[in-house]
């Protein structure tokens, strides 16, 4: 009996890219069967308001056992993807992006790694053609993730992960604010590793923008990370500490009558350091308390709206 690989790709104003997507995986489907593989393949729509979702459909059409998933509106990359791990029946799955700047060509080789025992694939960027400003931000992104959070992390980071089902109940139970290949990694399966860089991106413009990168920057170190609240526990030690020297400094200049009049741009820079510091940490600490309503309030992570 054949094994069987699922594929899940979050689509997002792709229709550009979707022809030479639905071209590479028919081929790779072809390869795969060479190697007495199965091909599960699922299409997740997540509020695109071009032509991609037609374009499935007729995908669907030539390939009549795609499943084509529509979602109410647009929810997210990690969010869609999520979406179709409830339908999954592979005995491995992986995500793939609908840009092409990860090759499908590479699930060959991971495929190659699966059947030999490994349970856990990544593909490491070791360079990628992107504007230098994505550069810069990735890379300061990946030094801080590997600075407080997972110390082994791939320095290039990962998208493209192949991971057997033992995966699935992990991902499906796990949180609407996790990151899902840092979760993935932080799992403890030792991964087989896959060197590629990443080519230019051909098709469209990515909607991966600053705000998101933040969120999603802001949702790793929060969600899988000790160090910024203890951070501010340690801030406010120390200024605590600071201000109870300083008071006492206070106190014995005022016994021996050597507090002069002067003195308000001192008290002025003092109140606006420590009321700012004190607005800074209330803010980190309201980020951390959003997360905890975010996942008692029992909103769904997505809304399908239709599978085809």
């Amino acid at each position: 009996m054949n094994k069987k690989i699922s594929i899940i790709v979050p689509v997002f104003f792709n229709a550009a890219s979707l022809p030479m997507l639905f071209h590479g995986l028919t081929n790779l489907e072809k390869k795969l069967c060479e190697k007495s593989i199965d091909l599960e393949l699922f299409f997740v729509d997540d509020g695109s308001k071009d032509a991609s979702l037609n374009m499935l459909l007729e995908f669907k059409l030539l390939r009549p056992s795609t499943t084509i998933i529509k979602l109410t509106r647009n929810f997210g990359a990690v969010h869609a993807s999520k979406s179709a791990l409830n339908l999954v029946t592979g005995d491995a799955f992986i995500f793939i992006a609908a840009d092409l700047q990860d090759p499908p060509e590479l699930i060959l080789e991971m495929a190659d790694y699966w059947l030999a025992g490994n349970k856990f694939i990544i593909c490491e960027r070791i360079s990628r053609n992107d504007p230098l400003i994505s550069k810069i931000f990735s890379f300061m992104y990946y030094k801080l993730l590997r600075t407080f959070v997972i110390s082994n992390y791939p320095k290039g980071g990962y998208d493209m992960a192949l991971m057997d089902k033992i995966f699935l109940p992990h991902l499906i139970n796990s949180s609407k604010t996790v990151f899902t290949p840092l979760l993935t990694f932080w799992l403890g399966y030792e991964p087989k590793v896959i060197k590629y860089s990443r080519p230019k991106r051909k098709f469209g413009r990515s909607s991966w923008s600053f705000s998101k990168k933040f969120t999603a920057f802001l949702d790793v170190m929060l969600g899988f990370s000790v160090t910024p609240i203890r951070a501010i526990s340690t801030i406010g030690f120390i200024v605590a500490i600071g201000s109870f020297l300083y008071g006492a400094s206070v106190v014995i200049n005022a016994i021996f009558n050597r507090i002069p009049v002067e003195g308000f741009a001192t008290l002025a820079s003092l109140f606006a350091f420590l009321l700012g510091l004190i607005i800074i940490m209330l803010g980190l600490i309201g980020e951390y308390l959003w997360r905890i309503f975010d996942e008692t309030n029992k909103r769904p992570e997505s809304v399908i709206e239709n599978i085809w």
